[in-house]
C-alpha cells in the first residue's frame, strides 16, 4: 500500500505529466509504485457505484467525477446509481466474483462491517491522511479495530419534523416544541382535541419502524454499542428497560395518536402529509427538509424526540452519514483513494451545498454560507452538533426484516403488545446467533471499539 502524508489531494496527472517532462519520465517515476506509474502511463477506466437519498445529489457525482477527469486526463469515471433495494447485494455479488467497482457507496455500520470481515473492502488508512479522514465525519460506525473503511459524503440527520401552522392552529408553542414526554404526551393530546392527526407516517414497508428505533432505543443505552450487545445477546430485549421504546409506540396507538392509514402508505409516500397537515408530526432524515422548505418555508419544525428516560443519549441529535470507499478488488485502488481525497476538497465540498442546496459531512466545509434558519439549524444542531449514532445501521439484516418491521407494524395495528415485541425481538436475535455463531466475536470487537471512539463506558 502506498502511505500518503498530503495536505488535500494528490499530484494531478497532468500537472505530473508536466514535471515528468522537464525532469525525464525515470527520474519522474522513481518513487512511484508500479500501479501508479501505469495508470499515469496510460489511459484508465474506472468504475463508481453510488445511491443517494435524494436523487438529485447526481448533478454533485457529475460534477465531482468531471473535475476529476479534467484534473487527471486519461482517467474516466463511468458512474452507476444503484437501486436502493440492491445497494448491498449487487456490491456482495461483485465483490465476490473479484469484479467490484473501483469506488464504491457504502452505508454505515453493519451494512458495510460485514462486508469489511469477508474482506471486501479496503481500510484507507495507508491510502488517505488521517486529518482528511477525520474531517470526512463518516462517525465511529466506520472504524473497525482502528482502521477507517470510509469517507464521509453528507449527512442524514434523523428527527420529528412538524407543521408550525398546525402546530399554532392548535394553540402550541411552535418555536418551542417538548422535550420530555409527559409533555409530548400533551402535545399530541391538544392537537387531537383541535382535530388534527398528532404523529405518524407510513409503515407499509416497514421502514418508519426502523426510523422510530432508531430514535427511541438509544434512550434506553448507555452506549451506541450497546445496541450490538443486544443482538448478540449481551443484553436482552425482553427486558422492560429494551422494550421501553415499544412501549412508548403502543402508549400512542391507544391513545389515538397516529394515522389511521398508517400501514396501507409507505415511509416517503406519506411524507409529503406534514406538509399539507393531514399529519401535525413525523419522522424524517435532513436530505429531504430542502424540499419542504422549498413548499412551505420556515413552517418546518425540527425536533429531536421527546426524553422518556434519563439516560446519556436521551434527547440527544441522532445523525449517520452516507459515504464510501474503496473495494479490495479494484486494480486502481491509489486513484481511487486520489478520488476520495478530491471529494473533501473545498471545490467539492462548496459544490455540494451549490449544486444541492444540502451540505457535505465534513466538518470543515464553512457553514457561514447558509441562510436559511431550518437548514441553520439543522446543521448546527444535527451535523456538528453533539449527536448519538444511528443505531439502527447496527442490526443484523435478520433483525431488521424479522423483528423490527414485524414489531412496528404489529404494535401499529393493535396485535402485539410491547412485552410480546419484546420477547419477540429476543428471539429473533437468539435465532440470527445460532446462524451465525461465527459473526458474534466480530460484532462483539465492533461495539467496544464504538465505545472507546464515542468515549462511552
Amino acid at each position: 500500500m502506498l502511505k500518503r502524508n498530503l495536505n488535500s489531494s494528490l499530484m494531478s496527472r497532468r500537472r505530473f505529466l508536466k514535471t515528468a517532462g522537464a525532469l525525464g519520465a525515470g527520474a519522474a517515476f522513481a518513487h512511484l509504485p508500479a500501479s501508479l506509474v501505469r495508470a499515469i502511463q496510460s489511459d484508465v477506466q474506472m468504475n463508481l457505484w453510488w445511491w443517494a437519498d435524494e436523487p438529485a445529489f447526481s448533478a454533485w457525482i457529475d460534477d465531482t467525477v468531471q473535475r476529476f477527469q479534467e484534473a487527471n486526463p486519461g482517467v474516466t469515471i463511468d458512474t452507476l446509481q444503484m437501486d436502493v433495494s440492491a445497494v448491498i447485494t449487487q456490491f456482495v455479488t461483485a465483490a465476490a466474483a473479484g469484479e467490484p467497482p473501483d469506488i464504491q457507496f457504502l452505508w454505515n455500520g453493519l451494512y458495510h462491517m460485514e462486508n469489511v470481515w469477508l474482506g471486501y473492502i479496503e481500510p484507507l488508512n495507508d491510502y488517505i491522511p488521517a486529518d482528511i479522514l477525520e474531517q470526512s465525519n463518516a462517525l465511529a460506525l466506520s472504524v473497525y479495530e482502528g482502521q477507517q473503511y470510509r469517507v464521509g459524503w453528507y449527512p442524514v440527520p434523523l428527527f420529528l419534523e412538524y407543521n408550525k401552522d398546525v402546530w399554532d392552529q392548535a394553540g402550541l408553542d411552535a418555536d418551542n416544541p417538548p422535550t420530555t414526554w409527559d409533555d409530548w404526551m400533551t402535545a399530541c393530546d391538544t392537537l387531537k382535541t383541535a382535530g388534527f392527526t398528532p404523529f405518524g407516517g407510513g409503515g407499509s414497508d416497514g421502514y418508519w419502524g426502523e426510523w422510530y428505533f432508531s430514535l427511541a432505543l438509544p434512550q434506553s443505552l448507555d452506549s451506541a454499542g450497546q445496541a450490538i450487545e443486544l443482538f448478540i445477546g449481551d443484553l436482552d430485549f425482553s427486558e422492560p428497560r429494551y422494550y421501553e421504546l415499544w412501549t412508548r409506540l403502543e402508549e400512542m396507538v391507544r391513545a389515538g395518536f397516529l394515522n389511521d392509514d398508517m400501514l396501507s402508505v409507505d415511509l416517503f409516500g406519506a411524507l409529503g402529509k406534514v406538509l399539507t397537515g393531514e399529519l401535525a408530526t413525523t419522522i424524517n432524515v435532513g436530505p429531504v427538509i430542502p424540499s419542504h422548505i422549498a413548499e412551505i418555508g420556515d413552517r418546518v419544525g425540527l425536533m429531536t424526540m421527546p426524553a422518556f428516560t434519563d439516560g446519556p443519549l436521551a434527547g440527544k441529535p441522532i445523525l449517520d452519514t452516507q459515504g464510501f470507499g474503496i473495494p479490495s478488488g479494484s486494480q486502481h485502488k491509489e486513484l481511487a483513494a486520489e478520488f476520495l481525497i478530491h471529494t473533501q476538497s473545498p471545490e467539492s465540498l462548496n459544490a455540494m451545498w451549490e449544486l444541492t442546496r444540502y451540505f457535505p459531512a465534513n466538518k470543515t466545509w464553512d457553514a457561514s454560507v447558509i441562510e436559511d434558519p431550518v437548514l441553520r439549524q439543522l446543521h448546527s444542531t444535527w451535523v456538528v452538533g453533539d449527536t448519538a449514532l444511528w443505531i439502527s445501521t447496527l442490526m443484523p439484516t435478520l433483525f431488521w426484516t424479522d423483528a423490527l418491521f414485524v414489531s412496528s407494524q404489529e404494535i401499529v395495528a393493535g396485535n402485539m403488545t410491547a412485552e410480546e415485541a419484546g420477547e419477540q425481538n429476543a428471539g429473533i436475535a437468539q435465532q440470527w446467533r445460532t446462524l451465525n455463531p461465527d459473526l458474534v466475536d466480530n460484532y462483539r470487537t465492533y461495539a467496544a471499539g464504538i465505545a472507546e471512539i464515542t468515549g462511552a463506558s
